[in-house]
């Protein structure tokens, strides 16, 4: 079934949708011998304009204790002096941006490997706890078996991903950005599955000896496999590392709704619009990456959510514009048995063409740079179905790459992050906006109850006030409480969608029957 919403009045906007669009600040936590991170949300704020000379102080910086006091409310606490933000924030400080990408093969010879480290990630495929010790064997035959065709595609384009040239561009592209907005930063680029690792450029970090980091995925909106499993590689890395564990960062889980992404991808668009011979004609179809749809049902991902109202932001910018264009949205990628998010692109692509549909422009949602997906699947493959499928006008928007709107707004995301840099070393637990969640668990061999105090938490997309049960036991790619046999629970508290990480706990197991509780975490 096709989700078109026809021109030329817009659709109204899901007012009960969450907003995900916020920054969570991290900080270690050392809880019952474990120590991981802690995110906790923080209020939106005014982007800072300040004047600083640039460079990095040689003074060794402060105690971050002394940066803070008791605050009678959450903005008192965040919402400071330019001076003192200035002094704060950059000064005695050595701000470092890490960029987080998915990466990709940058010869033929890389393309086997490429795909063993994707396929044995648990956030790709997903086993059950029982056959986890498969993991590996089964990418090495996955990988072995896709290599040759994945070749092929990869030949197609040049012989390899440019996706690492395209985000080393963007970091220089952002720091320069960065420092034009007088906050002088240096960036590092961390892919998941090829060079620069994520290890990698983390041990770049610690050489260059910062002291901030700001945690920015190139992925509009957050998904369980693209984001989430990013974090939950760097949540691993920070609680096995000393200096790590202390230095202050902070993390920009998804940024789909920013008003600089929003009008960056509308200007593409409208670009592209005028170069049909109808442009008032023309669907607007945009094609994101796929997850497996029990990622969203069961695991709870807000990544359908996110793309929906990404796509509704762009659409009522355009109107704005005066190019109420009819538009779709599917999902491409999909591999394997099981069902994917609907509907999947190639289907729909043919249902329009056989709707009579003559001119499509195609727009990659989920790209902030080209790749394989856009450049073979998108360019070579859907276009030949396209005209196969009677649609005669066929165009493309290109991928945002360093687009210099996108850019600022970049810049200007890490600049409003920046006040959340160590925030949770703020007393006033108003300002902390962080929530607990207890969470209790009958084990049927014995028959006791586990509690289970949650002090690390994420975004989830639920409703306030419910407390839902999740079959899925590994929630957005991070690791799961060992030897529990029944679910865990999502909570939210009145102003925060947040859904518990169950990696810092502190637990017991007492007689009798609990109730999931939430209140203020206060450790």
């Amino acid at each position: 079934m096709l989700h078109v919403r026809p021109a030329p009045g817009p659709a109204p906007r899901n007012l009960s949708r969450l907003s995900l669009s916020r920054t969570y600040a991290i900080r270690s936590s050392s809880v019952g011998g474990r120590t991981g991170l802690c995110l906790g949300h923080c209020c939106r704020c005014k982007p800072l304009s300040c004047k600083c000379k640039l460079g990095w102080s040689s003074q060794q910086p402060p105690d971050s204790r002394q940066h803070f006091r008791p605050c009678s409310s959450a903005s008192e606490a965040v919402l400071t002096a330019q001076s003192d933000i200035r002094k704060l924030f950059v000064a005695n400080e050595k701000i470092g941006v890490l960029l987080l990408n998915l990466g990709g093969p940058e010869t033929l010879d890389d393309v086997q490997p490429f795909l063993f480290n994707l396929f044995a990630d648990p956030d790709i495929i997903r086993l059950p706890r029982a056959f986890r010790f498969l993991q590996k064997p089964l990418a090495q035959f996955i990988s072995v078996a896709r290599a040759p065709k994945s070749k092929e595609g990869y030949a197609s384009i040049g012989g390899g991903s440019p996706l690492r040239q395209i985000t080393d561009a963007q970091g220089e592209a952002l720091m320069e950005a960065l420092c034009g907005k007088d906050i002088p930063a240096k960036v590092y680029v961390g892919m998941r599955y090829w060079h620069p690792f994520t290890e990698e450029a983390i041990e770049q970090i610690k050489r260059d000896g910062i002291t901030k980091l700001v945690v920015l995925p190139l992925y509009p909106q957050f998904s369980i496999s693209t984001s989430g499993s990013s974090l939950r590689l760097l949540e691993s890395i920070f609680r096995e590392d000393e200096y790590l564990v202390n230095m202050q960062h902070t993390v920009i889980p998804s940024w789909y709704q920013r008003e600089g992404y929003i009008k960056a991808m509308a200007t593409l668009i409208e670009k592209e619009l005028f170069k049909f011979p109808k442009p008032q004609k023309v669907m607007i179809f945009f094609s994101a990456h796929g997850v497996p749809l029990a990622y969203v049902e069961e695991a709870g991902d807000p990544y359908k959510a996110e793309m929906e109202e990404c796509v509704d932001l762009i659409m009522e910018e355009l109107e704005k514009r005066g190019m109420p264009n009819p538009c779709t949205l599917a999902y491409q990628s999909r591999v394997g048995p099981v069902e994917w998010l609907k509907p999947y692109t190639d289907e729909t692509i043919i249902a329009l063409g056989q709707r009579g549909v003559q001119s499509l422009l195609a727009v990659p949602i989920s790209f902030v740079s080209e790749h394989i997906e856009t450049l073979e699947e998108i360019d070579v493959e859907y276009k030949e179905l396209a005209l196969q499928s009677g649609i005669k006008h066929w165009g493309r928007v290109p991928a945002l790459g360093c687009e210099p709107t996108f850019i600022s707004d970049l810049a200007d995301a890490v600049i409003e992050s920046l006040p959340y840099v160590g925030a949770m070393a703020v007393s006033n637990l108003e300002a902390r906006q962080i929530i607990y969640v207890q969470v209790s668990t009958t084990h049927e061999s014995c028959g006791t109850v586990q509690h289970i105090f949650c002090s690390c938490l994420i975004p989830g997309d639920m409703h306030r006030g419910r407390v839902k049960t999740c079959r899925s036991t590994s929630m957005y790619g991070l690791p799961t409480v060992q030897g529990l046999d029944s679910s865990f629970f999502l909570a939210t508290d009145e102003t925060t969608p947040l859904l518990a990480e169950h990696n810092c706990y502190q637990h017991h197991c007492i007689k009798g029957a609990g109730k999931p509780q939430i209140g203020r975490y206060a450790g």
